[in-house]
């Protein structure tokens, strides 16, 4: 979208009572007149800061003026805008649909969560599994001698891991320490 026709729509928003003070308009038409490239001419200034004028036409005169001379002074517009009330520039109804995300895009924030949501017991509980496989894997590619020491360890932590699974183990480590 261009910044002629994000102008143009935001140009009701700005000229709405009290959104934008003199100041702030003084502050962005001078700007616009002494910050390179130079979009207003010392005339064109001047008649924008005339006190004389209601605030209202001259910053209707002021947006109209920039959507005649084209995309790259709307531009600076806004860029001014930016810079001298920031608050008013992001609450601009351009900038909201701007900020609006595409619905084919991912929302990387959702997607973070949704891989979360699991919680700690969960991790804790594919932990043990893993720590449990890697255990039976240790004691099944060791010596006999090794398969002692397991067995002392696993007979002294029926705390650690259920029964179920300790005698489960305890056969296992029979059973291998047989053949």
């Amino acid at each position: 979208q261009s910044y002629c026709h994000r102008l143009q729509h935001d140009m009701y928003f700005l000229t709405s009572t009290s959104r934008l003070n003199e100041q702030v308009v003084d502050k962005i038409v001078l700007q616009l007149n002494r910050v390179y490239p130079q979009i207003l001419t010392n005339e064109e200034a001047e008649k924008f800061r005339n006190p004389k004028a209601s605030l209202h036409t001259r910053l209707s005169d002021l947006l109209k003026h920039l959507q005649k001379k084209g995309d790259r002074h709307c531009q600076e517009f806004y860029r001014a805008l930016q810079i001298n009330s920031e608050q008013l520039f992001n609450d601009l109804p351009s900038r909201k649909i701007l900020k609006t995300p595409d619905p084919t895009e991912i929302d990387t924030d959702k997607e973070q969560y949704m891989l979360n949501d699991r919680g700690p017991v969960f991790f804790l509980a594919c932990f043990s599994v893993a720590a449990g496989l890697a255990l039976f894997w240790y004691c099944y590619n060791s010596e006999t001698q090794v398969i002692g020491r397991t067995r002392r360890i696993l007979g002294f932590s029926p705390i650690i891991i259920g029964r179920h699974v300790r005698n489960i183990c305890m056969l296992y480590l029979e059973d291998i320490s047989r053949n």
